[in-house]
């Protein structure tokens, strides 16, 4: 007997909190490190950028860590752990903060801050779709994955104008115990929760069998999730090199436009197909970075931004679905892991591309760099539609 709608969207949601609060300790600090870096301790865009990423470094190795973790132990042991990794980010961050007047011990900190939060990222990643998964049936693959992004957008879209509020008033150190505190949070809560692991009789495949599956549809993620890396990363800057106003609240607009997006048009995925699904959201997403490129004024550059995110919303669960059809119930967990790998290799890639963008052809040029970059995953994701229908009988 299938579980009430509403029971299925309030044990989804108890899940995917952990999410939420993840991602919300990776959003307090989003859109001031660029800003501390570059002004407080000098070190420039380009710079700022590339510690920016490497926190998508470990991510990216943690991601294929913590499906395997999902497959034979279940989705809570890689959840605590990456709330540790949380816990631990913050503490390196309230360093780094006692050390901002030693700008390269300050720097060296901060790359150990992101470094571990990408540990904790690449843990808590997919984990929580796995944990839903197993508690409401795979049927309700797609919402899972849709839920589970709203609260990682919904949590940038809280967590960053809190941290400038609080790097305003109190500074980072203030930052960095907070983000101690909302990952003992996670941690606590994570330990109560009943584990849960999948049963099924057939042998687990080797990652690297599963990860070249997934890989077409992670292609197409990676080159859609370079817009969003580049408003997540530079818009602070885009807009302080414009002598704009509100910049914070492109970000957090592109995020509230994210989650309306997967709250009214998810659906789609299960009617249209994720293939189709994904190719108009890439049309919208280019249609966005086109208009953040050619803004002549904040108010436009805030409607290109909340395009974007509209474009994006869907991206992820569309092409997520299509990528777990693949693999077996043995390997879901490594499926998603393998598949987010993408995204991450999209934000690792995405600080010193735009850097490089914005230090030889100027910052005015980094969202058309970004726009042409994501009408070439809509060019992938037409090849891969072409091809199932060639494929199907």
């Amino acid at each position: 007997m299938r579980i009430f709608a509403g029971m299925v969207r309030s044990r989804i949601l108890g899940y995917v909190a952990f999410t939420f609060i993840g991602y919300f300790t990776i959003g307090l600090a989003l859109a001031i490190l660029p800003v501390f870096i570059d002004q407080d301790l000098g070190y420039g865009t380009m710079v700022a950028g590339l510690v920016i990423s490497t926190q998508y470094v470990t991510t990216f190795f943690f991601r294929g860590y913590a499906g395997s973790i999902v497959d034979k132990r279940g989705p809570k042991p890689a959840v605590v752990l990456g709330m540790t990794g949380f816990t631990i980010s913050g503490v390196l961050l309230f360093v780094a903060a006692l050390l901002r007047h030693h700008p390269a011990l300050s720097l060296i900190a901060l790359l150990c801050t992101r470094l571990v939060t990408g540990v904790g990222e690449g843990l808590v990643g997919a984990s929580p779709i796995n944990w839903a998964i197993l508690a409401v049936g795979e049927e309700e693959t797609a919402r899972a994955i849709s839920f589970n992004g709203i609260a990682s957008y919904g949590a940038l879209a809280v967590g960053a104008p809190c941290g400038v509020i609080l790097q305003r008033h109190f500074g980072l150190g203030v930052i960095g115990l907070l983000i101690v505190a909302v990952g003992l949070t996670g941690l606590i809560y994570a330990k109560k929760r009943t584990a849960l692991k999948g049963k099924t009789a057939k042998e687990r495949q080797p990652f690297l069998t599963v990860l070249k599956q997934v890989t077409p549809y992670g292609i197409t993620l990676a080159m859609s999730g370079l817009g969003f890396g580049a408003i997540s990363t530079f818009i602070t800057l885009y807009y302080r090199y414009l002598h704009w106003d509100g910049a914070v609240l492109s970000l957090s607009l592109f995020s509230i436009l994210f989650i309306i997006g997967r709250l009214i048009f998810g659906p789609s995925i299960n009617r249209y197909g994720g293939l189709r699904t994904a190719i108009i959201c890439l049309v919208v997403e280019t249609a966005g970075l086109f208009v953040l490129w050619q803004a002549g004024n904040p108010w436009m550059a805030l409607a290109g931004a909340g395009l974007t995110g509209l474009g994006f919303s869907l991206i992820f669960p569309a092409l997520g679905v299509e990528a777990v059809r693949l693999v077996p119930a043995s390997n879901k967990g490594a499926a998603l892991g393998g598949y987010g790998l993408f995204i991450d290799l999209s934000l690792g890639v995405t600080g010193p591309l735009i850097g490089f963008v914005a230090s030889n052809f100027g910052i005015r040029y980094i969202y058309a760099f970004a726009m042409v970059v994501v009408m070439a995953g809509l060019g992938v994701a037409i090849g891969l539609s072409r091809k199932r229908r060639v494929e199907l009988p």
